[in-house]
């Protein structure tokens, strides 16, 4: 079975040594494709233009694609028309997926403060960007219907180290902090792609990709402060954190079950070192 990666970032590469180590095969499709490392076959593709041959037994496509700016042009470029190449690509080479796993984002939802969200909330995208991504779930249904959508949240792990420099540095502001943030390690979105794709029957359309806790930032600040044994002082808010929460109950009634549900998790193994950002 040869799983193909559209869109080698970080997680897509993730991804692609996940599958790889459970014994597939896996192509990887990148402009770079020589920072691939060596379980994934390097293929030099540019998501936005005419795409390589798609293997004939692909089982499994996963579109992973990372744009390098946050502009509604290159958002059309990168998401939205990628995904429609990367279909087109498959239309023209006669192979048909048993999966197609599109990463989107959670960005999708609207700001209503202290709001629950999950898979069945309205959407009002607040940006350009996120209304692009909004776009691009809706071609997927409309030409693969048996596609799946993976909204991830916050993306945090090996390399990612902003609000830990932010703490360690005395730059972050724990006035600014007091809203609601949802994330989910990277580790732990590669696998549930993983998940989807090979273990779960028969996938639903939309998953939220999202640990257990959705949090207030200043948690997150103060939990960071005291593992790097920096002063940190605390500052009452009224009333509730800022906000959006997001539940990803439905992931979980898969059997997903995460390796770090919380940032308590995710952030220390971060701390520890554990894990590498993949170029």
């Amino acid at each position: 079975m040869t799983v193909l990666i559209a869109g080698c970032g970080d997680v897509g590469t993730e991804t692609g040594l996940r599958f790889a180590a459970l014994g597939h095969r896996v192509i990887g499709w990148r402009r770079s494709a020589a920072k691939l490392p060596e379980a994934i076959e390097p293929v030099a593709a540019d998501l936005t233009g005419e795409l390589p041959p798609v293997p004939a037994d692909t089982s499994i496509v996963v579109v992973a694609p990372a744009a390098g700016e946050r502009s509604e042009e290159t958002y059309r470029q990168v998401y939205l028309e990628g995904l429609a190449n990367v279909l087109d690509a498959l239309e023209r080479d006669g192979v048909h997926p048993e999966r197609i796993i599109v990463v989107s984002s959670t960005a999708v939802y609207p700001n209503v403060d202290g709001v629950w969200m999950d898979e069945n909330s309205p959407l009002d995208p607040p940006t350009a960007t996120a209304a692009v991504l909004c776009e691009t779930e809706e071609l997927l249904a409309a030409r693969a219907p048996q596609g799946t959508v993976l909204r991830l949240s916050g993306i945090y792990g090996p390399g990612r180290t902003r609000l830990i420099d932010q703490v360690r540095n005395g730059t972050a502001d724990p006035a600014a902090a007091p809203r609601y943030t949802n994330r989910i390690h990277r580790d732990d979105a590669a696998a549930a792609i993983v998940h989807l794709a090979t273990a779960v029957d028969q996938p639903g359309r939309l998953y939220l990709g999202v640990d257990e806790e959705p949090v207030s930032q200043l948690q997150v600040l103060s939990f960071l402060a005291g593992r790097l044994g920096v002063p940190w002082q605390e500052v009452p808010s009224e009333g509730q954190p800022a906000g959006k929460r997001l539940r990803g109950d439905l992931l979980r009634a898969t059997g997903f079950a995460f390796a770090y549900p919380s940032y308590r998790e995710g952030y220390a193994a971060v701390l520890d070192g554990h894990g590498v950002r993949h170029p």
